[in-house]
């Protein structure tokens, strides 16, 4: 069967667990409901809002599986082994679109463990080559939250303060972040370094440029001196014209430290993948390890296609009163046994095809 049968997220979610087995991840299968403690406690965590619930026969709480990161860390070994998985699920959310339930598509991995450079710099490469199997238009965002958070402590104005400013740079949004600012009293040179992360956006070299002045010291310099490191190594890929550093990716700082970053496909206006390190939130859930890992969401491709090279089938067949059946009978046979899509019709219409076969007016192939 040619695999342009299925359609394009089916296609992606096989070429993907593929992918991933390759460099020994292992597959997690999740139960479809988990207890709603469970998700209450990490909301905020949530890509998406709302959380279908029903109290079991025992009166307990459960929930419709509405993220499956949270349940890979709940049943995380406490062993010392790295743990690496890839998973296909369908999860429940309530769409930005329809503002309603729905049942979305994911595929995605978690690496759980002692982290090493190596690790991080795997995960930015598969997401890389995730998004390589969508459509080689793509651009992979990357971000590190040791600059953004360490900015934020040195101004120290507390939570409030830290959640509008984080708002404002997710937003790209220099005239609010300013007025905040302002209110607060906050330094020239600390108003400075917030501005500069919103328009820190570009070429590895020319941000890593624009940002050494602002991470001279403390956890600013650390976390300067790991992306730069990162981004040494990201140069050597295949992937590494379709890297940019983009500051304004910012994942929730109570959950995500370190590397963060999402993916952009050309034709899709939101983010397709979406991931960074977690270790915060898996001290939350009292795992005191490190853990990295991103999704693709599925979903968003329902109905994508390339314009470049799409076709609706492989081959079109013209045929007429006149042509001989047996011959049209035979002629789909053979295409489809070789792999082929095929389509019969008796006008050419608007369909996209690479072959036309005509069997109009008793023609033979």
């Amino acid at each position: 069967m040619s695999e342009t049968v299925l359609k394009k997220e089916e296609r992606v979610a096989i070429a993907l667990r593929s992918l991933y087995k390759k460099y020994g991840y292992l597959p997690y299968k999740m139960s479809k409901f988990e207890a709603y403690d469970l998700y209450a406690q990490n909301k905020d965590f949530l890509v998406g809002e709302g959380v279908i619930t029903f109290t079991d026969t025992d009166g307990k709480l459960l929930a419709l599986k509405p993220d499956v990161t949270l349940s890979i860390i709940k049943n995380a070994g406490d062993n010392g082994e790295k743990q690496k998985v890839y998973y296909n699920e369908n999860v429940y959310r309530i769409s930005g679109d329809s503002k309603q339930f729905k049942e979305l598509m994911q595929v995605g991995l978690e690496c759980i463990g002692d982290l090493s450079v190596y690790d991080i710099y795997e995960t930015l490469t598969l997401a890389c080559a995730s998004l390589a199997e969508i459509s080689p238009k793509f651009v992979l965002d990357i971000s590190h939250l040791g600059i953004l958070s360490g900015v934020l402590e040195e101004i120290a104005l507390g939570e409030v303060f830290d959640n509008k400013a984080q708002k404002f740079v997710a937003e790209k949004n220099a005239h609010e972040l300013l007025s905040l600012c302002e209110t607060y009293k906050v330094s020239k040179e600390q108003t400075e370094k917030l501005l500069v992360l919103i328009t820190a956006y570009g070429t590895v070299e020319s941000v890593l440029k624009t940002l050494a002045p602002l991470c001279k010291t403390g956890k600013t310099a650390k976390a300067y001196e790991e992306l730069s490191s990162l981004c040494s190594l990201l140069k050597t890929s295949e992937y590494a014209e379709n890297i940019r550093l983009d500051f304004s990716v910012v994942n929730a700082l109570n959950y995500y430290n370190g590397i963060v970053f999402k993916g952009f496909i050309d034709g899709i206006y939101k983010s397709v993948l979406s991931g960074g390190r977690y270790d915060r939130l898996m001290a939350r859930m009292q795992k005191e390890t490190g853990a990295i890992g991103f999704a693709v969401y599925l979903d968003l491709l329902e109905g994508f296609e390339e314009t470049r090279g799409a076709y609706d089938f492989d081959t079109l067949i013209l045929y007429d009163e006149n042509t001989d059946i047996r011959a049209l009978v035979q002629t789909v046979e053979t295409l489809i046994a070789n792999g082929e899509t095929v389509r019969t019709e008796k006008t050419q219409g608007k369909w996209r095809y690479k072959k036309l076969v005509n069997l109009q007016a008793g023609d033979k192939v």
